[in-house]
């Protein structure tokens, strides 16, 4: 539990107004409560970096492969390493009687922990260099020996490790040898010269220890570096890390919006539709055929059934489409949206606007050099120009490019010609240029009863997104709501529950855009009605 005890305690208030709590301290209710919304912020923070490592797979994936490789190479390039043990035990020299064994036993074991410290010295390295021969100095074979004597034992252990086996199990036993000598050496007591025992010289000196060897070294078949099984498991470890490591960097400096919901809490709107990504939607717009049941044209109508009911009280008639940044899908959304609507059986009208970029009369295979501009200047009327499109959707091409788009979009005669179109039509839909780079469409909004906001997953920055956002506020437009364009998608083939029954004709009523209210049939899929 975090924060001041007061602020708990008003927080358990507040989830139980009528449960009396102590100044002091919290009920064990509420405490309970707040322990298992812990575990259940962790679970969630948990499941979401989870989801985030799944959706950077690739990056996790080359960082694995890199930290094995790494390991597998550390492994190819290690010379391998043979170790030899040896094996002494610490003797005294004593007699038979009990209390000489017992206190023999107490000196060996009090001393073996410093003759083990003695076995890398110079004392002992040195005649063993000299001995085998060996191409390192004493102090290079001192640091590949080492020697443990296990606790209450007066055993001495000796491991010497080299890169040929045989010759590790000769420098152990050369060392063994010359470790006993040295050892002995030390234990034995110096004469003491005196002229009163003169007569004693030839009395022998004698150690009061003796070292003697229990296990010769033998000739190791296995190395004991690298070790591979471990090495590549800490490489898979390590790549793992930076797997780790990559990815919270990465999504720390994503600005981008992954999800629908976080486009809703940036912008505090409605997101009327999110529309899955395909491949094909560069080469192929027109996802709304009259019998599709694709998942893109599931979506499309989706985003139509969403507009009309967002909007019961107030249905816009004029309804502009546009997003931050070219590319985010608005000429797509623009289009589907208005084959959408006709399919419903209301009478719609698609306008290019886009006067920079038009790619509707492409999209159709319709001509471009009569549109839009042409009734602007006054060449030509509306219905004059327009053209059919699938046999149920009216299209308004943009005609000539103009070297002046944004004061065109903004004029009187725009305002006029919207006016004619929303007389004539039941919805006008109006594809226009992005916020950001021109001001386009900061003049032609107030036209229109309502922006459409289109925004491309993983793609849009948030600032992007806010800055658009705003750019239409302060005009004072209405927005009736975003359009989440190009999200993640399941993997399926087409839409419904996998039943294999196809769409089925069934009457429906025509929403109310304005004027009549005829029936129309449109293609509703069975599984659609479950």
């Amino acid at each position: 539990m975090v924060g001041p005890w007061f602020l708990r305690r008003e927080a358990c208030r507040a989830y139980r107004p009528n449960t009396p709590i102590l100044d002091t301290t919290l009920s064990a209710e509420c405490e309970k409560r707040e322990h298992l919304q812990a575990i259940e912020r962790r679970a969630l923070d948990l499941r979401g970096y989870l989801k985030v490592l799944a959706r950077r797979w690739p990056t996790v994936l080359i960082c694995l492969l890199v930290g094995v490789g790494a390991a597998q190479t550390f492994i190819a390039l290690s010379t391998p390493v043979y170790a030899a043990r040896t094996q002494l035990f610490v003797a005294t020299r004593s007699g038979a009687d009990t209390s000489e064994l017992n206190q023999g036993q107490s000196f060996s074991q009090a001393r073996v922990q410093s003759y083990a410290a003695i076995v890398a010295t110079r004392q002992v390295t040195q005649p063993v260099v000299r001995e085998l021969g060996l191409t390192y100095t004493p102090e290079q074979l001192a640091s590949r020996i080492t020697a443990e004597a296990p606790l209450n034992t007066v055993l001495i252990n000796i491991t010497v490790r080299d890169t040929v086996p045989a010759r590790a199990a000769r420098i152990a036993d050369a060392v063994a040898q010359h470790f006993a000598t040295v050892v002995e050496q030390l234990e034995t007591p110096k004469q003491v010269s005196a002229p009163a025992k003169k007569h004693d010289s030839s009395a022998a000196r004698v150690s009061p220890v003796s070292l003697g060897v229990t296990e010769q070294a033998s000739i190791p078949t296995r190395p004991v570096s690298p070790k591979r099984l471990l090495d590549l498991a800490a490489g898979l470890l390590g790549g793992l890390l930076l797997a780790a490591a990559l990815v919270a960097l990465r999504e720390a400096l994503d600005t981008t919006l992954k999800t629908s919901e976080a486009l809703g809490e940036l912008t505090s709107l409605p997101v009327l539709g999110s529309i899955p990504y395909d491949r094909t939607s560069a080469r192929q717009r027109i996802a709304m055929d009259t019998a599709s049941t694709s998942v893109r044209a599931e979506a499309f109508r989706k985003l139509r059934a969403n507009l009309q009911f967002a909007q019961v009280d107030d249905r816009p008639r004029v309804i502009v489409v546009t997003s931050s940044l070219p590319g985010e899908g608005k000429t797509t959304t623009a289009v589907n949206l208005a084959l959408s609507l006709a399919d419903a059986g209301l009478r719609t009208c698609l306008v290019d606007a886009d006067l920079r970029r038009p790619s509707v009369a492409g999209t159709f295979g319709l001509v471009q050099n009569a549109g839009l501009t042409t009734v602007l200047i006054g060449q030509a009327r509306a219905e004059d120009v327009a053209q059919e499109a699938g046999g149920r959707l009216t299209v308004l091409t943009s005609g000539a490019v103009p070297p002046n788009p944004t004061e065109l979009l903004a004029s009187d005669r725009m305002r006029e010609v919207l006016g004619e179109l929303a007389g004539t039509y039941d919805v006008v839909v109006v594809d226009s240029a992005p916020l950001l780079p021109v001001a386009d469409t900061i003049g032609l909004a107030p036209l229109a009863d309502g922006v459409l906001f289109v925004v491309r997953a993983s793609k849009t920055g948030r600032d992007q997104v806010r800055g658009a956002a705003e750019s239409l506020s302060r005009t004072g437009v209405r927005i009736l709501g975003t359009v989440f364009s190009m999200a993640a998608t399941f993997k399926g083939n087409g839409y419904g529950y996998g039943y294999g029954y196809g769409p089925a004709e069934v009457p429906v009523p025509r929403p109310e855009f304005g004027g009549a209210e005829p029936v129309d049939t449109v293609q509703r899929s069975a599984a659609g009605e479950t």
